[in-house]
């Protein structure tokens, strides 16, 4: 666009939808203080950080002979990571995100939109590439890839009653984060991090659940029905379905954290009437640590 006025006209086109979530998402990440210091995490930088025992697959080249012949062992000098990192984010857009108990709370969706675009914006202000599963948006860093972000968050599709993680596009090696309320088929679930424990891929689970749906408040003649209507289910004592449902719900999280445990990720369940900067402190620090 060489011509002024289209040139204004597009990035105010692109800019017009993005305010209330970019803005919402920069307030809360400046909540979080990432100080001056370093990344602490081994990669191609130029200061030492650690030694540690050489291990299969080391090259040679890496090991500092003067420092393993003071042992028995061999010893790798790590040097201080310095170098951009890939992390790719999957946010599950379905229509039973959409769900909240109460109008005093945010739905599912717009925290977990609200959650995902902050720790975007930190994570690309320390330098490091961030993209979207699902979007057909790779990880880029730099301030337009955020508008890129905002933009593609808010942009309301159709979408399916429950969503399920989208492991396309994770490069091998790099970090990747599933948010959802992940109350569907776990099966979708469990083939994306085994999918992504394979190429070598670290991150985190963050479950995104209503107040309602832990407490199960309900009573006698009750109708249960899906955000986007595909299943209902009526029942005249909804009273007796609490504890089968709490039941099922405990074995859900213990299923989550038990895949995550065994793929090297991290699990976490938030709701939508706490803090969300508890939960976005809980992302930084999951998708900072070196597993």
């Amino acid at each position: 666009m060489s011509d002024p006025a289209l040139l204004r006209a597009g990035a105010e086109g692109l800019a017009g939808p993005l305010p209330p979530l970019l803005a919402d998402a920069q307030h809360l990440a400046q909540t979080v203080l990432l100080g001056q210091h370093g990344r602490r995490r081994a990669g191609a930088g130029d200061e030492f950080w650690q030694y540690r025992s050489a291990m299969p697959g080391d090259e040679a080249r890496s090991i500092d002979w003067r420092r393993s012949g003071r042992s028995d062992a061999h010893f790798v000098r790590e040097k201080e990571w310095q170098a951009a990192q890939s992390v790719l984010v999957w946010v599950d857009n379905a229509m039973s995100m959409s769900f909240s108990s109460s109008k005093e709370l945010p739905s599912k969706g717009d925290r977990a939109r609200l959650l995902a675009m902050a720790i975007a914006i930190l994570l690309i202000r320390g330098g490091e590439r961030v993209g979207l599963s699902g979007y057909g948006l790779p990880p880029r860093t730099g301030e337009v890839q955020l508008l890129r972000l905002a933009a593609a968050l808010s942009d309301a599709e159709e979408a399916p009653d429950y969503g399920t993680p989208e492991a396309r596009g994770m490069m091998p090696r790099s970090r990747a984060l599933f948010v959802s309320d992940f109350l569907h088929d776990i099966d979708g679930v469990e083939a994306a991090l085994t999918k992504a424990a394979d190429r070598g891929i670290k991150g985190a689970v963050l479950q995104v659940l209503d107040p309602q749906e832990e407490a199960f408040p309900f009573d006698g003649r009750t109708i249960f029905e899906s955000m986007g209507g595909s299943l209902r289910h009526e029942t005249l004592k909804a009273g007796e379905l609490r504890d089968r449902y709490l039941q099922r719900l405990a074995e859900r999280k213990a299923h989550l954290q038990s895949l995550c445990r065994t793929t090297g990720w991290q699990f976490y369940c938030h709701h939508t009437g706490e803090s969300a900067t508890a939960a976005l402190l809980w992302l930084y620090r999951a998708l900072e640590h070196d597993h």
